[in-house]
């Protein structure tokens, strides 16, 4: 796949998360049929910006810590549910792309 089309894939699957919800690097990566979580990582930190990139988190349901704060107050505005540790909870917010 070319590597234009993957980062577009990518970040039109993120574009589709719903409010208050979130999906993983690893259920993106299956929505697109190429590459695994760690490259959607990749195309998130250099494309992602401009796209919801707070509805994309790890499977336990954290975002690396440079991007806590920012998440966080999405998360609030949004009513995405968290857990007490300030985790979103994964059982309640996960969208399956």
């Amino acid at each position: 796949m070319d590597p234009e089309e993957y980062v577009e894939r990518v970040l039109r699957v993120v574009e589709q998360v719903p409010r208050g919800r979130v999906t993983t690097y690893g259920a993106i990566a299956d929505r697109v049929g190429h590459g695994g979580p760690r490259l959607v990582g990749r195309v998130m930190a250099n494309y992602g910006g401009p796209v919801p990139w707070w509805r994309v988190v790890r499977a336990d349901g954290s975002l690396p810590p440079s991007h806590g704060d920012e998440a966080r107050a999405a998360y609030l505005d949004e009513g995405t549910p968290l857990r007490p540790s300030g985790r979103v909870d994964m059982p309640q917010a996960f969208w399956q792309p």
